[in-house]
């Protein structure tokens, strides 16, 4: 079965500048875009233009800069909005206008006060001016994930018939199950008509921890676009993390879906987008967090030390990192004290290593981690010590 092309759709610089405290200035988000566009994203939502003049010059400089992405800029529904969008998209190799409106009864009752046929029409009116400008539109129905299937299905043959090349599904508040946005997509692929003349794009929102598993069953369900941010950064509880999803389809080949993504950058990524927004991804984060390639309790160091791929199912050099991690703690081994006691240059018997280890046992439980530093004194104060200095 040939593979499908899944395309990345990055919005770290819109979506997830959106984080309290994470705002960023026009020469940082220059560094992070350029980044981006060596790790391989195919589009990088660069800003809202109309925001402010600091997002327009953003997105001004991005795309001056950007050589292989597609650089988009974010409007809402309002002809000033996409006017804005265009004009600090002028310099872009490929453009690219994200504009939508909220397509569920509560977006419509309540943030629009209006009606679902007046709604059609500005999607409509919304992608057919922006299709004036550029030929590639993204349209957005926000709140899709709460918005009922046939209705949905109508706005996006509206937005297909105005010219919109990719269809954005939005699950916005978070909401869905895994199963239930896997069917909205589906439904999708098989009721709106002409859905062969745009791709369906998913943008998943994490707010009940669901953003990766969402977009993963998006894929299955035929979304070729998956909208995400490095580290998982965003709205509230965050969109669903770059490096999660490029992984999951990495390492699930017979899910038969490839990206053009640099994994060995992911890391790097990682780093970057922590040093310019101040927030670290959590130690247990998935693949880039501190400890995702960490091993602290003895079974797992001993199987880790044996064969790597016993308690790790990435290759940690796939994803940038140098190497796993074996931390000494009261839960290790006599296998993870020996392999740490070795690369510190002693190497101990078996009778030795038991001694020493009786040591390390009463030194751990008076201490969270056991340091590299540590490993000597360990050593040095066990009654061995002479003998394996000795030898």
């Amino acid at each position: 079965m040939s593979h499908q092309k899944i395309d990345i759709f990055d919005t770290s610089l819109r979506d997830g500048e959106q984080v309290p405290g994470c705002k960023l200035n026009t020469e940082q988000k220059l560094i992070i875009a350029r980044e981006l566009d060596e790790l391989g994203v195919d589009v990088i939502e660069a800003g809202f233009p109309v925001s402010s003049p600091g997002d327009f010059d953003s997105v001004v400089g991005i795309s001056k800069i950007v050589k292989n992405a597609t650089v988009c800029g974010l409007s809402r529904a309002v002809k000033n909005d996409i006017k804005t969008a265009a004009e600090a998209l002028t310099y872009a190799n490929r453009p690219r206008i994200h504009t939508g409106i909220g397509t569920s009864d509560s977006h419509i009752k309540y943030k629009f006060k209006s009606n679902r046929e007046e709604i059609l029409v500005r999607a409509f009116d919304a992608v057919s001016y922006a299709k004036s400008f550029v030929e590639d539109v993204e349209f957005y129905a926000e709140d899709a994930g709460r918005t009922d299937n046939e209705y949905l299905a109508k706005v996006c043959e509206f937005a297909i018939k105005a010219g919109a090349t990719v269809l954005n599904i939005p699950d916005t508040t978070g909401y869905c199950l895994p199963s239930e946005y896997g069917a909205k997509i589906k439904y999708l692929k098989e009721n709106v008509k002409d859905i062969d003349k745009a791709i369906i794009s998913c943008h998943c929102h994490n707010d009940l921890g669901l953003a990766t598993a969402n977009s993963i069953e998006a894929i299955i369900n035929g979304a070729g676009q998956v909208e995400c941010t490095i580290n998982g950064i965003g709205e509230r509880a965050g969109n669903t993390a770059l490096e999660e999803v490029v992984m999951i389809l990495k390492q699930h080949p017979y899910l038969n879906c490839d990206t053009n993504i640099n994994t060995r950058r992911l890391f790097h990524m990682s780093q970057l987008i922590t040093k310019h927004m101040g927030i670290s991804p959590q130690p247990n984060k998935a693949i880039v967090g501190a400890n995702a390639f960490a091993h602290s309790s003895g079974i797992h160091q001993d199987g880790v030390i044996k064969r790597r791929d016993t308690y790790e199912i990435i290759d940690p050099a796939d994803v940038g990192v140098t190497e796993s991690a074996i931390v000494l703690t009261a839960r290790s081994g006599r296998a993870a004290l020996a392999y740490k006691a070795k690369n510190a240059g002693y190497d101990l018997t078996k009778l030795q290593l038991d001694e020493v280890y009786l040591n390390f046992l009463n030194f751990a439980d008076k201490c969270k981690e056991v340091n590299d530093s540590d490993i000597h004194q360990i050593v040095e104060t066990s009654k061995v010590c002479r003998e394996i200095k000795s030898a």
